[in-house]
């Protein structure tokens, strides 16, 4: 049988919160969440996209549970108020979704002086989560699924040039990022596991779906190409989600599983397990970056109780 979006199990008395809700796979897992009955915060950087988002949902499915946050993953100011505003309402945390980022963007800098794709799709991402480990230890169970890419397969991390300094490719960082995504995601599987917690670290990929990611940082000239595969070649940005989806609820997942489409290469079909590359299975990659990671943001994770400053 293949798993869909009608499978996803009764989410009812579930708070998730999901980065990047407010267009693509996110509004989707956000909406189906919501469907099965979760409470679903929109962590979004543009407020008024995520509000428009909430009323599509809402007029979709009216008895959705579903706020807007401001949250820009390009800030660490942001990404720590976030934190701050969410444990102060609220008394846990059952699902984060860690879905939002930006692909093949022009050499940029984010608030705090990172290369975009590295501080957006990793470094933001890494602080939100250890700022929100307390709430996740609050509720058994809790999951942190982290989005990833078939372009992983293609990065390396780059520890002596991180931040695309010396030579930047734009193509290049993306799956560096995306490769950091997978490395985080098993060395927080690791770390939970060695300190006892119940807490489930997942990633998923969506194979190649038609989303707006495609169209938002890449030059012109390559947004015509992929507008044309993505009609002639893509999946729906609806099977993309699927993986998502089944990482953050199916019963059987468990941590450091890889979740993607079950079609030749990976590119589309229903949710499975998937095998990663071998550089995202390096342990001691994995390490480095996580201490190189907590020394860049500035959050320390205690697996005792939260997120703490670095020093």
């Amino acid at each position: 049988m293949k798993w869909t979006a009608d499978d996803v199990p009764d989410q009812s008395g579930r708070l998730a919160v999901v980065t990047g809700a407010n267009s693509g796979l996110g509004r989707i897992v956000a909406r189906e969440l919501a469907r099965a009955g979760a409470r679903v915060v929109i962590a979004s950087r543009d407020t008024a996209k995520g509000e428009a988002a909430a009323a599509e949902i809402r007029a979709g499915v009216p008895e959705a549970q579903v706020e807007v946050e401001a949250l820009d993953l390009a800030s660490l100011d942001s990404v720590r108020d976030f934190a701050r505003r969410f444990v102060a309402r609220r008394d846990g945390l059952d699902l984060l979704v860690n879905n939002a980022g930006v692909m093949a963007a022009p050499r940029r800098r984010t608030a705090d002086g990172f290369e975009l794709q590295l501080g957006t799709n990793h470094l933001g991402h890494f602080a939100l989560t250890g700022l929100l480990l307390g709430a996740l230890r609050a509720r058994p169970g809790a999951r942190v699924v982290t989005v990833s890419s078939n372009a992983h397969k293609a990065g390396r991390i780059d520890f002596d040039d991180l931040q695309g300094e010396r030579r930047y490719r734009r193509w290049r960082a993306y799956g560096q990022s995306k490769l950091a995504n997978l490395l985080f995601m098993f060395e927080l599987d690791r770390r939970a596991r060695d300190a006892g917690l119940d807490l489930v670290s997942v990633a998923a990929h969506p194979g190649y779906a038609a989303t707006n990611l495609q169209f938002n940082a890449p030059p012109l000239h390559e947004r015509l190409v992929m507008r044309v595969s993505n009609a002639l070649v893509a999946q729906s940005a609806e099977m993309g989600a699927l993986p998502l989806l089944y990482a953050a609820t199916a019963p059987d997942v468990t941590g450091g599983l890889y979740i993607g489409p079950d079609g030749r290469g990976e590119a589309r079909g229903h949710p499975v397990v998937v095998v990663p590359s071998r550089r995202a299975l390096d342990p001691e990659a994995a390490a480095r970056l996580w201490q190189v990671s907590e020394e860049l943001t500035g959050v320390r994770y205690d697996f005792g109780g939260v997120a703490q400053p670095a020093g």
